[in-house]
Formats: C-alpha cells, sequence, structure tokens
C-alpha cells in the first residue's frame, strides 16, 4: 500500500508540469499573401488568418485576422537554390474579434536564430521552398513566447523563386517554461527520491533465506536462556 502511495505523488508531480507545457501551445494557420525576396530578406504581406488554437479553444473561419513577417538580409546561399537569412525582422500576427479571436494583437516578436531557405523538388518535377525558423516574443496579454516554431512552405511548379510567389503556409507558436521552472521540478523530482525511500520499508518475505536465518537464530537464544 506504501508503494502505491509513492507511486502516485511522483506520477503526479511529474505529469503536472508536461500538462501545463502541453497546454501551453497556441497554433496559428494563415493561408494566402504574397511572399517577396531580394538580397534584403524575405517578405510576407496580404497572408489571412485563418485557424487559431489555444488552450481555451479552436477557432476557425475564412478570415480571423493577419499574419506578416519580415526577416533579415540574405546572409548565404541564394533566392532560387536556397541559403540562410539574418536574425532580426519582424513576425506579426492580429486578429480582428471573428469567431471568438481576440481583437488586436496575437502574437509580435522577431526572428531569434537565422531563418534556413531550403529547396527540394518534388516527385512530379516542382520545386518546393519551405522558410523554418525560430522566434522569440509575446503573446496577447504580454505572456512571452520563446522558442516559437516557423514553418512556411510554397511551391513555384516546375519554375524557380525569383522574387515573389503565392503562399500557403502555418505557423506554432509554443510557450517553453523557464530554466527556473525546469530546476525546480528537477528539486521536487530529487526530494521524492531522497524522503520518500526512508519511510517505505518493504514487508519482509516468509520462506526466504535470511527470514530462516534469523528465525532459527531466535530460536537458539531461546533455548539457551531456558
Amino acid at each position: 500500500m506504501v508503494g502505491k502511495k509513492l507511486l502516485l505523488v511522483a506520477t503526479m508531480v511529474l505529469a503536472l508540469p508536461i500538462a501545463a507545457l502541453a497546454d501551453s501551445d497556441t497554433i496559428f494557420t494563415n493561408n494566402g499573401g504574397t511572399l517577396s525576396g531580394t538580397d534584403a530578406g524575405l517578405s510576407l504581406t496580404g497572408s489571412t488568418l485563418v485557424g487559431m488554437s489555444d488552450p481555451e479553444g479552436s477557432y476557425n473561419g475564412a478570415n480571423l485576422g493577419s499574419v506578416t513577417f519580415t526577416t533579415g538580409g540574405l546572409s548565404s546561399g541564394s533566392l532560387q537554390s536556397g541559403g540562410t537569412f539574418g536574425m532580426g525582422g519582424s513576425f506579426t500576427i492580429t486578429g480582428n474579434g471573428s469567431n471568438g479571436v481576440s481583437t488586436g494583437l496575437l502574437f509580435s516578436g522577431a526572428f531569434a536564430q537565422p531563418p534556413v531557405w531550403t529547396m527540394s523538388t518534388t516527385f512530379n518535377g516542382t520545386h518546393q521552398y519551405t522558410l523554418t525558423g525560430v522566434l522569440s516574443g509575446t503573446l496577447a496579454g504580454g505572456a512571452a513566447a520563446n522558442d516559437v516554431n516557423v514553418t512556411l512552405t510554397i511551391n513555384t511548379g516546375r519554375g524557380f523563386f525569383n522574387s515573389s510567389a503565392p503562399f500557403y503556409g502555418g505557423t506554432t507558436v509554443t510557450t517553453v517554461p523557464e530554466p527556473d521552472s525546469w530546476a525546480l521540478l528537477a528539486t521536487a523530482l530529487l526530494g521524492i527520491a531522497v524522503v520518500f525511500p526512508r519511510k517505505w520499508k518493504m514487508p519482509a518475505r516468509t520462506g526466504s533465506p535470511r527470514v530462516a536465518h534469523r528465525e532459527a537464530r531466535y530460536q537458539a537464544r531461546t533455548l539457551e536462556t531456558r
């Protein structure tokens, strides 16, 4: 019974931070617009927010707001074959109050790591370009959002990306625990490992050689005292 109680407490302490981490995800999906690019960087304009999911629910519609962004300048490679852009720029998501989405700023940030621009050829010979990056910024209400993963995909047909192309893609915003939170979790688990085992004594199993030896010694001492 004691063993079951210890296991239950350890599971609860471990599960709560994991649940809190999963529930902090906010997912934005956008559609349409134009992705433009030069050596000065990439920029997205005219893209419509069509979906949003957060711990309070999911919201979908033909027009929930807008998504725009810019990157830093091209630091390596080329627009046609793929490369890397500089950090910074801006990334903004706004809502228009439709279908339960708030009005105003939903996310504002910038690229915290150099975004990577890759090109691949699909099975039918068309060219697919993907921009992946990591943002840092704030959500509506001022909550910090770190390690925000961004994946943007376009297909230019059999031609290459030169200066602009229609855009289809999505953005995932994930708020991760601060380092202090992980340290607190580690301390709590260490406390469970150190404190509980001292109070947890397994009952001796009858029939084991050690128990039989102790019983024989006890009987011998009893006979000697008689």
